[in-house]
């Protein structure tokens, strides 16, 4: 029973790690993090940008791992840290929450996205397939507003919960 348990654990670990080293070995290759370094003008702290894009993967990580050690929200209704305006409060904070993550996450795929396929070289090598001179970026803006409306159309109509 042990030992079953041991190998189970060992084999758990062993995918997440192959797993892990696969999404860094992605982002290394495609060199995500250094852009946004050079974008952003911290290049000597690049090393601290990588650093928390570690961090960021290890915490979001554990949290869907060990998920009752991430109920932040269930202890703040319990102990109802705000009086009675406890729930209109987490409510409201939870709400602005996920608007400053969703866009953080959004911003990074979409980096993520054009980076690899900058890497790839689809976009210069579609352009020059089909004769596309002029007005790629209008072409790139318009995909990424389109994105942006399918996906508020998603959510706003709850289509996640009945698939259509």
């Amino acid at each position: 029973m042990f030992l079953s348990k041991f190998l189970l654990a060992v084999i758990g670990v062993s995918a997440g790690l192959i797993v892990s080293a696969g999404v860094f070995t992605v982002l290394i290759s495609v060199g995500l993090i250094p852009r946004f370094a050079g974008k952003m003008h911290v290049a000597k702290k690049v090393f601290v940008l990588e650093e928390m894009v570690v961090f960021g993967t290890l915490t979001g990580s554990y949290f869907s791992v060990f998920g009752d050690w991430g109920q932040v929200g269930a202890f703040v209704k319990h102990k109802a840290l705000f009086g009675a305006a406890t729930m209109g409060v987490w409510h409201v904070a939870g709400t602005v929450f996920m608007i400053v993550f969703g866009l953080f996450a959004g911003i990074f795929v979409g980096c993520l996205a054009l980076a690899i396929a900058e890497m790839l070289n689809t976009i210069p090598v579609f352009a020059r397939r089909i004769g596309f001179r002029h007005g790629l970026g209008v072409a790139i803006l318009s995909v990424a507003l389109g994105k942006l409306c399918g996906s508020l159309i998603y959510f706003t109509q709850q289509i996640f919960l009945n698939g259509g």
